[in-house]
């Protein structure tokens, strides 16, 4: 008995365990749900209407100078003064003596050319009495026949008027090396960098110093080929002059002066003749007068090459959309927020880029909210919440949406 009651026990009481379970199961209230609401995605919207723009192409170049050459003397000779101007930096007008070359040897030339020229002009004079004379006696005496040349000393009155002639060249070179022996400036400039200084012997040839004009200065700057499309440029065709008709785009410089950035405004003059072989891309002329005059502002005058960044000014876009870049998708998509706030990619067709911001004129309607944030997996007509200045957007899906549920709980079990 004692061995039955030891294996029945232990039985009973696990059948009387799953029975207390099983009526626990049994009788365990039901738990209350919630139906989860639908997620919306809360994005920064912008209207979409239509403005102008003025386009602007960057571009970028080094300053050159409009003329750069070396001056070099004509005569030789010992530098005996040269000007104050004479220097490296140093500004000059135009014909403004720059050096002086000893011109006690040119003087005497000239001394012996102006003695020169009167003996043979002496000459010629006898010369030209005496050939008068020769045919008047001929007239007298010689019966009416025609007399020949040597008769009528013809040939000795043109050697007398060559040599006077050669001598009255001789006169004219000689004054013409006396005024070299001053050498002046062919234009206002200043000097890049000087060769020689008082007491040296100098010859043709002899580089003096380098110089370049100061009138304006030039800067080639560098155009893609789908920047033609939105600047006029100044073209001229064959057997046509410059007019002041032509357009030239007006040009903002900006480069570095130390710490800080100066701007200076010029003007397209012209545009080269042919692409760049290795670029591929065309060059225009851009012109800055009196780059080193004094202005109003605190800018500093340009100098040679100088690298500068530049903005040409191109065609106004009249009636485009201006959206951030960040709006425009991969394949120049956007998206687009209907009156039901469900987004709706859209192609467009890009008319402009410059820095942060797209030009759009095909593909959006003025009115419509494009959104700003970036959706990476959205799919068309997916809900959101356009937020626009920071407001949200009322419609009328989105005013049912914040409408109370009358009955937020639903008796159930959890799946």
């Amino acid at each position: 008995m004692q061995k039955f009651m030891k294996w029945i026990m232990p039985i009973v009481f696990l059948g009387m365990c799953i029975a207390i379970a099983a009526v626990m199961m049994a009788t365990k209230p039901i738990p209350q749900t919630r139906t989860p609401p639908a997620t919306v995605t809360t994005v920064k919207a912008a209207r979409l209407k239509k403005t102008d723009f003025q386009v602007v192409i960057p571009s970028q170049g080094i300053v050159q100078a409009r003329t750069r050459s070396r001056l070099i003397p004509q005569v030789s000779g010992e530098i005996t003064w040269i000007s104050d101007s004479f220097r490296s930096g140093g500004f000059f007008e135009q014909d403004e003596p720059l050096i002086k070359i000893d011109a006690r040897d040119y003087e005497t030339a000239r001394v012996i050319a102006r003695a020169t020229l009167a003996q043979r002009t002496s000459a010629y004079e006898l010369e030209k009495a005496q050939h008068a004379q020769a045919k008047a006696n001929w007239k007298r005496l010689g019966d009416g026949q025609d007399a020949s040349p040597l008769t009528l000393r013809e040939p000795q009155l043109a050697e007398a008027r060559a040599l006077m002639e050669s001598a009255l060249a001789g006169l004219t070179r000689a004054e013409r090396d006396l005024e070299r022996t001053t050498i002046k400036a062919p234009y206002a400039g200043r000097i890049l960098n000087r060769s020689v200084d008082v007491g040296q012997s100098v010859a043709p040839g002899t580089s003096l110093a380098e110089i370049f004009a100061t009138d304006y200065v030039e800067i080639r700057l560098p155009l893609r080929n789908e920047h033609l499309d939105f600047v006029t440029l100044p073209e001229v065709f064959t057997g046509m002059q410059p007019t002041p008709e032509l357009n030239h785009p007006e040009v903002r410089l900006t480069g570095q002066y130390g710490t800080r950035k100066v701007t200076w405004n010029g003007h397209v003059v012209r545009t080269q003749g042919a692409y760049d072989p290795r670029s591929r891309e065309l060059f225009v002329i851009a012109q800055v007068d009196n780059p080193y005059g004094k202005t109003d502002g605190d800018a500093p005058p340009l100098k040679i090459n100088q690298f500068v960044k530049a903005d040409i000014e191109g065609h106004l876009l009249r009636n485009v959309f201006i959206i951030p870049r960040s709006a425009l998708r991969q394949g120049n998509t956007t998206i687009i927020i209907d009156n039901e706030n469900r987004i709706q990619r859209r192609t467009v067709k890009v008319l402009w880029k410059q820095g942060e911001q797209v030009m759009i004129r095909e593909g959006l309607s003025e009115g419509e909210l494009i959104c700003l944030t970036p959706l990476l997996f959205a799919a068309d007509g997916a809900k959101v919440n356009p937020l626009l200045q920071g407001e949200p957007t009322p419609s009328e899906d989105q005013s049912r949406l914040n409408e109370p549920d009358e009955k937020p709980l639903v008796k159930g079990r959890i799946p």
